[in-house]
C-alpha cells in the first residue's frame, strides 16, 4: 500500500491541524521520550481524529522526524534575530551549532526521541529526513553568510552536519560529554576555511 501523494500545499485549516499536531508530539516527547510518543495520545491531545493524523503522517517516525524539522526551523528563526558574532565563517557555524545544541539539551527526552526517529527512518520517511536535512544544511549557510556555495562548500557543510548528528548521538548516549562536542564540533568546522578561495596562506 503507497502513500498518497501530499497535496501541493495545506489550507489554513489543515496547517493549524498540523501544527496542533506537532506540538503535541514535542510535549509528549519532553515528558518521557520516544515511548511516551504514542500515536492515539497524539490524536487525542492535538483534537484530531486517529486517521487524520495517519493520512498527516503515516507513523511515529515520520511524525518524530517531522517534529525534529519544526523544532530545527523554530530554532533557525530566533538563530536569525542572534546571529553569531565570529570572525570567521568557521567559527560562526561553529558557535551556531552549538547553541542548537545547547537547545536541544534543555529537553533531553525531545532530542532523544526525534534523534532515535532519525536513526530508525527507513527510505518510506526520506522525505522528512531530506527536510531535516535541508533546514540543518540552511542554518549552517546561514551562519556561513553564504548564498552561492561551491560543491567543496556544500561537501564541507555535509561533513559537518553529519558530525553534528553523530555528536548529539554519542552525547545523548552518554559516550561524550558537552566539552567533547564542542571539541569536535569546533574541528570539524574548520573545514570551512579549508573550502574559502584564496584562504591558504
Amino acid at each position: 500500500m503507497g502513500t498518497r501523494p501530499e497535496a501541493p500545499a495545506l489550507t489554513e485549516r489543515q496547517e493549524a491541524r498540523r501544527r496542533r499536531i506537532l506540538h503535541a508530539s514535542a510535549r509528549l516527547a519532553s515528558r518521557g521520550g520516544f515511548d511516551a510518543v504514542q500515536m492515539r495520545e497524539v490524536a487525542e491531545t492535538s483534537q484530531v481524529a486517529l486517521g487524520t493524523l495517519y493520512r498527516y503522517f503515516p507513523s511515529k517516525i515520520h511524525l518524530l522526524v517531522a517534529t525534529m524539522q519544526d523544532q530545527l526551523e523554530h530554532m533557525h528563526g530566533t538563530l536569525r534575530k542572534k546571529p553569531p558574532a565570529g570572525d570567521t565563517a568557521a567559527e560562526r557555524v561553529a558557535q551556531t551549532l552549538m547553541r542548537a545544541f545547547r537547545a536541544l539539551q534543555r529537553e533531553p527526552h525531545l532530542a532523544d526521541a526525534m534523534v532515535r526517529a532519525l536513526t530508525f527512518a527507513d527510505r518510506s520517511v526520506s522525505p522528512e529526513v531530506d527536510q531535516v536535512s535541508r533546514q540543518t544544511t540552511a542554518i549552517i549557510l546561514d551562519a556561513m553568510d553564504l548564498q552561492d556555495p561551491t560543491p567543496q562548500q556544500l561537501s564541507a557543510v555535509r561533513v559537518i552536519e553529519h558530525t553534528w548528528h553523530s555528536a548529539l548521538i554519542t552525547w545523548l548516549s552518554g559516550r561524550a560529554s558537552i566539552a567533547q562536542v564542542k571539541i569536535d564540533i569546533e574541528t570539524v568546522c574548520r573545514l570551512i576555511d579549508l573550502t574559502e578561495p584564496g584562504v591558504q596562506e
